[in-house]
């Protein structure tokens, strides 16, 4: 009965097939996440001979049929005969596995690609790509096909003995990917990001589709412009962004770091160009450094006083942005996602780096070093009050056996799993949401108008806040370091306002809260957006809803335009009655829920946006509503 199993089951997957097979293995998935990741690993190639000091400008084109070329000015994929596969080592690189300049050859010091699978994993993913090579005054060429050699590699022309470098062009592969049309945006943050951890590395971007646009990254001031891009949606406590440069033990390290008037830390570590967001060695080198070197200057300077505690970390790191970035040759990385650095040198070469630096610079720059310090002593007062008030709300706690908040209409069942909670906007729309929920598995929490801008507020108010707190208790896990994912209370947090300008701010507020101090919970998938429709339609006695403008002309086409049609805007959920609320946004069987997903890969650019979203600097926001208008659907004002 059984289906037999045995030698002639075992499958050898040769050459690629593997990559075909189980293409999430190798880029994590086929959705668009891993469909851009195909650009990423040809351009880490060429940021690879940029480190090794041989590129200086890469360019990357989106083109028309939607594939990708990547061209840079490096020394070209050699094209000799490589002795063990006795092939020419440009066809190694593209059609075998774990084969690159980055295994001790004596390629590469340091390089971003530590698998070698960059290459010929895209070649296997890719409907076709072709490869040009310019070297010695040639042009060499070679095609390939869903990764198997299309065309024997050849000379197709010849250049000036000046030029040198690879040109790369693919068409992602559609049996392989969820969707295979590239975003702009997407592309533009990663290859930004690059360029600013690349000094000097130019870096094009051009999409050659409809809209046609083209964008030139290009920072001789490396990561010290990076700091300052990142704090243009803030006030800087101090003109200058401090930097710090230098190498030990066989590792170079750099830092940049300037405080703003912000009460949040913004550090982003990077290993050979790799986003670490875990950090590893590196950030805890930093740290130690930051902390032992300004609290040393501020007792010797009488900034603070003997009786006086020390500043912690988390004192001086308030409003801090900073980035790290250090180059190592044989990085070890904890885990399979390369998300955080083991190598204990590290460690040991920013601390005695950033020290030294850091140091100097606060000696040379009193008036910085006192406003650094003046800041760092509220952000301690702060912290004490936070604490007063978070041990005040434990032991109340404590005595009522976890009482949860008044308004909170609680499900009955208590498995965390099967639960879900609804933070709804005003009493009349929560008030029709307890109505109309399962009581078994749907709990609702009502707030108050606008809760607090914590973009805006340090962590004392933060505790003072009655809608916030409401929310603390209500989800059981605590925040900030405090914060224990297992004792969450629901598995879906669904954030349901209204479908209008008002309820956008109140949604973007309570992501800020979210984002700010339980960023574990949208990057575990708890987090949603409840969608409630915008029309509704009736005709004849029978009713449609529509959830966008493209959706009601779609029913407009399919029941006929007439003025028998009577078409409702709706501006808010209380216009909905408890059935029609069921029916249209909370019932699971049918009901629209968009999850919030938060991308390591584009970390630095998702804290410039809630910045300058929710902070005080209006001229950054009016660009960013001008430069993303156009994106945006059923924008009412």
């Amino acid at each position: 009965m059984g289906t037999e199993y045995g030698a002639d089951q075992i499958q050898i997957l040769e050459g690629l097939e593997a990559v075909r097979k189980r293409p999430g293995m190798y880029i994590g998935s086929t959705s668009a996440r891993g469909l851009h990741h195909l650009v990423y690993e040809i351009v880490d190639n060429s940021v690879d001979e940029a480190l090794a000091g041989f590129c200086t400008e890469i360019d990357v084109q989106i083109n028309q049929d939607n594939s990708i070329t990547v061209i840079d000015n490096g020394r070209g994929i050699p094209v000799d005969i490589q002795k063990k596969a006795g092939l020419p080592a440009v066809e190694v690189v593209f059609t075998v596995l774990h084969a690159g300049g980055k295994f001790g050859g004596g390629g590469y010091k340091v390089s971003g690609g530590l698998h070698g699978v960059g290459a010929s994993v895209v070649n296997a993913l890719s409907q076709w790509l072709e490869v040009n090579i310019y070297k010695d005054g040639q042009i060499y060429h070679q095609r390939y096909e869903r990764g198997k050699v299309a065309s024997p590699l050849k000379v197709i022309g010849s250049c000036s003995m000046e030029q040198h470098g690879t040109e790369v062009r693919f068409l992602p592969d559609k049996e392989i990917f969820e969707d295979t049309v590239y975003d702009y945006e997407t592309l533009r943050i990663r290859l930004q990001e690059t360029a600013f951890l690349t000094k000097a590395l130019k870096i094009t971007l051009r999409d050659d589709r409809e809209e046609k646009k083209e964008k030139v990254f290009h920072y001789e001031g490396g990561i010290k412009e990076f700091v300052t891009y990142l704090n243009k949606g803030k006030v800087p406590l101090y003109d200058q962004v401090i930097y710090c440069e230098g190498s030990r033990d066989k590792v170079y390290v750099e830092v940049s770091m300037q405080h703003n008037d912000s009460y949040t830390e913004n550090i982003y570590t990077f290993v050979n160009n790799i986003n670490t967001p875990e950090g590893g060695t590196h950030l805890t080198g930093f740290k130690n450094a930051l902390t032992k070197t300004f609290n040393d200057y501020a007792r010797k300077n009488k900034l603070l006083k003997d009786s006086e505690p020390s500043l912690s970390g988390e004192d001086i790191r308030e409003g801090l942005t900073s980035i790290i970035s250090v180059k190592i040759e044989e990085p070890q990385f904890e885990g399979q996602t390369k998300q955080k650095l083991g190598n204990s040198e590290a460690r040991l070469a920013v601390d005695s780096i950033v020290s030294e630096q850091l140091t100097y610079f606060l000696e040379q720059n009193p008036a910085v070093a006192k406003a650094m310090c003046e800041k760092s002593i509220l952000a301690q007062r702060a912290r004490a009050a936070a604490r007063k008030a978070r041990d005040l709300t434990r032991r109340k706690t404590a005595l009522e056996g976890m009482a949860l908040p008044g308004k909170l209409a609680d499900c009955s069942n208590k498995d965390p799993e099967k639960c879900e909670i609804y933070i709804v906007e005003g009493d009349s729309a929560g008030g029709s949401a307890k109505t109309a929920r399962s009581r078994d598995t749907q709990a609702i929490l009502p707030l108050r108008g606008k809760i607090l801008n914590v973009e805006k507020a340090r962590l004392d108010k933060i505790y003072g806040n009655a809608e916030i707190k409401a929310m603390i208790t209500a989800f059981g896990t605590g925040i900030h370091e405090d914060f224990d994912i297992s004792k969450l209370r629901y598995n879906k947090i669904i954030i349901m306002t209204d479908a209008d300008v008002d309820g956008a701010h109140i949604s973007t507020l309570l992501l800020t809260f979210l984002y700010r101090f339980m960023p574990e919970l949208i990057k575990q998938g708890h987090v949603y957006l409840a969608q409630p429709p915008l029309y509704k339609i009736e005709k004849n006695k029978k009713v449609w809803y529509a959830y966008s403008d493209p959706e009601l002309n779609s029913i407009l086409k399919e029941i006929g335009r007439d003025n028998n049609n009577k078409i409702q805007r709706y501006k808010g959920l209380g216009e909905m009655d408890a059935e029609q609320l069921w029916e249209t946004t909370m019932d699971p069987e049918r009901r629209i829920l968009l999850r919030v997903n938060m991308d390591d890969d584009i970390a630095s650019e998702l804290d410039l946006t809630f910045t300058t979203l929710m902070g005080d600097q209006v001229e950054p926001r009016r660009e960013f509503i001008e430069a993303n208008a156009k994106r945006v659907q059923n924008l009412d004002i």
